[in-house]
């Protein structure tokens, strides 16, 4: 079943920065080759850490300057708030990285699976394991936390997968059907696709309305000539709230995800049949 096509490729070449937009891609085992290749270490927490904890990272942009090939990290250029540049890997990126974020960091290229020092998690914030939850997810003293099993059990020893910087999967999914839902359950708010950071943005056809992707878990779509898995929702957190480029701080956009999506928007996947992808190309529901 024909649900849409690809209106947006994205990768992220810092963790939690802004991205850039592809006009095509290979999918392979680790997703779009780049994605997520560098990432911030806070010193202090003693942990790799993205926007949930140091917002101001979604206010930077970082592109590359190579092609990557799958698994590499190579240079990437940042762009600060302040409008000065530093590229990934220069004696004074750390340095300026810290004096943005308010705090001692270090950037990381990806390490090897084998280095789980690496990937641990530090201590938390806040010994109280509830309000940390809550901090962490943005949630409000009477919205539901989300339900913590349906999370990778790696992901509470380690702060992502280790070998990736990915919060869980190598995929995230959206579609412009889920969207146009969340914007017609809060017309104050922008719904813009960049506060959910994906890496397909499909445009849904035109007989695809409400949060269609919440409903494609356990299922395959076929996409150019890759194959994908949807593994699960992706809940949202306090990130889709931030300032980033021309987007307002904006809490209510997470008031009504929650309300009105079940905490969740877009969804995880991993790849089956690896193969390219291109914007325009036909997104198949095969199984």
């Amino acid at each position: 079943m024909r649900v849409g096509t690809v209106a947006e490729l994205w990768r992220y070449p810092v963790k939690s920065m802004a991205g850039e937009q592809l006009a095509q891609a290979v999918l392979t085992a680790g997703g779009i080759p780049g994605d997520r290749g560098w990432a911030v270490r806070d010193e202090v927490a003693a942990e790799i850490r993205g926007g949930k904890k140091l917002p101001v990272l979604m206010q930077c942009a970082a592109r590359y300057l190579t092609e990557p090939s799958p698994g590499s990290s190579p240079p990437a250029r940042i762009d600060l708030p302040d409008g000065s540049r530093v590229v990934t890997g220069e004696g004074d990126v750390d340095a300026m990285l810290s004096r943005v974020l308010g705090k001692k960091v270090t950037l990381h290229p990806l390490h090897p699976a084998e280095d789980t020092d690496h990937y641990r998690r530090g201590l938390p914030d806040d010994t109280d394991f509830d309000r940390e939850l809550r901090s962490l997810f943005g949630r409000t003293a009477d919205e539901p936390l989300p339900d913590l099993s349906v999370f990778p059990p790696e992901l509470f020893e380690f702060s992502s997968p280790p070998g990736t910087y990915f919060d869980a999967f190598p995929l995230h999914v959206l579609t412009t059907a889920t969207l146009a839902a969340l914007s017609a359950a809060n017309p104050t708010s922008s719904f813009d696709r960049r506060r959910f950071r994906p890496n397909i943005l499909i445009e849904s056809a035109s007989d695809q309305r409400g949060l269609v992707e919440a409903g494609w878990s356990g299922g395959e779509l076929r996409i150019g000539k890759a194959r994908i898995q949807v593994v699960m929702p992706t809940v949202r957190c306090s990130m889709t709230t931030q300032p980033q480029a021309d987007l307002a701080k904006d809490p209510q956009v997470l008031r009504t995800v929650v309300r009105d999506a079940q905490q969740n928007v877009g969804a995880y996947a991993v790849v089956v049949e690896p193969g390219p992808i291109a914007r325009g190309d036909s997104v198949e529901l095969v199984a």
